[in-house]
């Protein structure tokens, strides 16, 4: 990894990543309320996190009991003109979407953020077809649509240059319509004529996250990579970075000490509810020193890591407390700049325009 500050993104779903983290919330509102969202996206940038992120499936309600809500997308847009430096990203499947629809979506949120979009590119399972009234995508077909979903969402992006909005009132033309151009993508399912029906976002193209196992890496931006033990993580780091894919991050579920209460008898009086079965995330349950101690010891061959906190309503609150403060304090971390684009605190350049001559 280059000297750089860590990227330290936090997912905000519902209650938390535990499956009974219902139990544990220390809040009266419900999770998916308004006022609850604007709490913790609030807290979120109030502890300078890199990013905000917003799971989401085609179908609900999840395994923790939450019922169907607004998706990823909705919710992000709405955290938007409340925030001002954290990053914005919102899970968005590529299979069971219109690709045209999830290029709209985001860089209509690209401008609602003032350039702080990121769009998490996932292969939703078999059960999100019965939500469009869709036959499922064959295994030997799902990588090609999840790489044309992200194709053509950049090649959408880039469909209008950045000057093509002119507004000369005395002729009465908005945009010079000579630097608005047609994509023409024929893919494995889809086509698009283009080009798209808003202008190019902020960012040029909004950040692209996704698992590399997913989609072709020249699509992906940063490649989140999971797995269950760090000797594990060390070969999907090495095939990312060889893969040329510009930022690696580290999926990591976290249970803290909170509040005198150990890690591990939080734990286990949330798996006394519901078991939290192993993902093929890495997990980290202790003390705060221990986590800052792995973060930075993953961070010799990554850029950083998203965390997915057991309790939002407790875990959330450490780790602004406790973690954040001291990898500030060691150098290892530089949290976002009020009114930077989400490629800047990634430390990523502005791509091209493929169609600018």
């Amino acid at each position: 990894m280059t000297e750089r500050s860590l990227i330290i993104a936090v997912e905000l779903d519902g209650d938390g990543a535990h499956p009974a983290s219902h139990a544990a919330t220390r809040s009266a509102d419900d999770a998916l309320s308004a006022r609850r969202l604007r709490d913790v996206v609030t807290t979120a940038e109030r502890f300078g996190f890199t990013a905000a992120t917003f799971d989401g499936s085609a179908h609900a309600p999840r395994s923790n009991g939450t019922p169907a809500r607004l998706d990823p997308v909705q919710r992000a847009a709405f955290a938007a003109p409340l925030t001002t430096s954290i990053g914005l990203v919102p899970v968005v499947d590529t299979l069971y979407t219109e690709p045209f629809h999830i290029s709209t979506q985001i860089a209509s949120l690209d401008f609602a953020s003032l350039g702080r979009a990121g769009w998490i590119a996932v292969a939703e399972d078999d059960r999100a077809s019965t939500t469009v009234g869709r036959e499922p995508v064959a295994t030997a077909a799902r990588r090609q649509e999840a790489s044309d979903s992200i194709d053509i969402g950049r090649r959408l992006w880039d469909s209008w240059e950045d000057d093509a909005v002119i507004r000369d009132v005395p002729t009465g033309r908005y945009l010079d319509r000579s630097k608005v151009h047609h994509i023409d993508f024929e893919g494995h399912s889809a086509s698009v004529i283009g080009p798209s029906i808003i202008p190019r976002p902020p960012q040029g193209n909004p950040v692209v996250f996704a698992d590399p196992a997913i989609a072709d890496a020249q699509l992906i931006d940063v490649a989140l990579v999971s797995a269950s033990t760090e000797t594990e993580l060390g070969h999907a780091v090495a095939a990312a970075r060889t893969a040329g894919i510009a930022r690696v991050i580290v999926e990591l579920e976290v249970v803290l000490d909170a509040a005198g209460e150990s890690a591990e008898h939080r734990l286990a009086a949330l798996d006394a509810r519901q078991p939290w079965d192993a993902s093929a995330r890495l997990r980290y349950i202790g003390d705060a020193a221990g986590l800052i101690d792995l973060v930075l010891r993953l961070a010799e061959t990554v850029d950083g890591v998203r965390l997915h906190p057991a309790v939002v309503d407790v875990d959330l609150e450490e780790l602004g407390r406790l973690v954040l403060p001291e990898l500030v304090a060691r150098g290892a971390f530089t949290p976002p700049r009020p009114g930077a684009s989400l490629r800047s605190s990634l430390g990523l350049p502005v791509p091209a325009n493929r169609y600018v001559a």
